[in-house]
Order: structure tokens, then C-alpha cells, then sequence
């Protein structure tokens, strides 16, 4: 009965197929009804790609000014600059015995991975293992670098990676309900100028279609 009279309060306050300003939808998501955590907000990005053809994919990387809210276990990958792993506070570091003890045992105890350019023909042992679950470093999502050190302070200081799923979306966690407003304001603007640095050059037109912010437990608000 409470779980349809939440549902009941967030349509009375949603109407139907508008499309709200930014700063609307923020004004929005706060008078929805909150669950007993601190929910994630996400924004949801509609692109004109065409998500099955290899030069319109749409990837990048962007931290965040308020971060996500989220400390991400980081696991460094490199053989010389593990001290420099070490100090920039890599939650995991190792060179070839990391690769081997995951090959092993197959145990992914990190959020994302960073690596030097050397290591990544090692990496390939297990990139059957880290690749399904996006963990698997790379060029593109700034992931891998000659210096472990800014990688993973980035990281750890709110920096997000972006890839479109099949359907051609980006789903993103911009923060928590316990941000101000002007907090995910200034997180959901930044990523979506970085989504726009990152538009194919195959893609023709206009690029985003639609953008949707939510919460864990809240109905979608779309805006422009």
C-alpha cells in the first residue's frame, strides 16, 4: 500500500511527457518521495549513433566537480610505479602476480582498473575476465597512461568513464540525493558537455535526443 502511494504521489507531480528545464527536474527530484538510503542520481542520454557501427561508438572519460558520491575501489596494474600507485591511493597494485592471482582465481575485488601501456599485452591473460564487467583498461575511457599516479587520483576524485550501450544510451550516476542542487546541476552540465567533445564524426544531425534524470527509486524526468 505505501510502495502505490509513492507511485500515486510521483505521477500527481510528474506531468505527463513534458519535457522539464534542468533546473525544473532538480526541483522535481527533491519533492519526490526518498527511500531509507542515499539514493544515486543518474542522468540518461538518448544519442543519434548508430550503436551496431564501430565509428560511431561514444566513449570518453569526465571527473566530475562534486564527484559521484561513490569512493571507487581503484586496482592499478604496473610493474616500476607501484609506489606512485601506492601514494595516490590505488586500492589494488601489482604487475604480472595481480594478473595471475585474478587468472587464478578469477576474484575482482575493484570498481575500475588503471594501467602503463606495457602492461597491456599481459593484461590480455584475463581481459576474458575483466572485459565483460568493464573493467578491462583502456586508451579511450582514460584508463591507461605512461603515469599510474594522475590516473588514479582522478579516479579517486570523481572521474567518471562513458560508453553508449547497444541501444545507443549513456547511463550515468551524477551523485546522490543528498547533493545539493546545485551540486548535480554543475555535475549533470559538465558531463554533458564532455558527451557532446565526444559526438563521432559519422554521426550527422543532431546528436542528443533526449536526457532523463532519475534516482534509484524515482520515476524518470526528462529534460532539455
Amino acid at each position: 500500500m505505501q510502495k502505490s502511494k509513492k507511485k500515486k504521489s510521483s505521477l500527481e507531480l510528474l506531468e505527463k511527457s513534458r519535457i522539464y528545464s534542468l533546473d525544473e527536474a532538480l526541483e522535481l527530484l527533491e519533492k519526490l518521495p526518498k527511500a531509507k538510503f542515499d539514493e544515486s542520481v543518474e542522468v540518461h542520454v538518448k544519442l543519434s549513433i548508430d550503436a551496431k557501427k564501430s565509428d560511431q561508438q561514444v566513449r570518453g572519460a569526465a571527473v566530475l566537480p562534486f564527484g559521484t558520491g561513490k569512493t571507487l575501489r581503484v586496482a592499478a596494474f604496473t610493474e616500476k610505479q607501484q609506489a606512485e600507485a601506492r601514494e595516490a591511493g590505488a586500492d589494488l597494485i601489482g604487475g604480472a602476480e595481480l594478473i595471475e592471482k585474478i587468472a587464478q582465481n578469477k576474484e575482482l575485488d575493484f570498481d575500475v582498473a588503471v594501467a602503463t601501456p606495457d602492461m597491456m599485452p599481459k593484461l590480455a591473460k584475463i581481459a576474458k575476465i575483466l572485459g565483460p564487467k568493464g573493467l578491462m583498461p583502456n586508451p579511450k575511457s582514460q584508463t591507461v597512461g605512461i603515469r599510474i599516479k594522475p590516473l588514479v587520483e582522478g579516479l579517486k576524485k570523481g572521474k567518471v568513464s562513458f560508453k553508449n550501450d547497444d541501444g545507443g544510451n549513456l547511463h550515468q550516476i551524477v551523485g546522490k540525493r543528498s547533493f545539493s542542487k546545485e551540486q548535480l546541476k554543475k555535475n549533470i552540465q559538465f558531463f554533458l558537455e564532455e558527451v557532446k567533445k565526444n559526438k563521432p564524426a559519422a554521426s550527422k544531425g543532431k546528436f542528443i535526443l533526449g536526457t532523463t534524470l532519475t534516482a534509484t527509486m524515482t520515476m524518470g524526468i526528462k529534460f532539455n
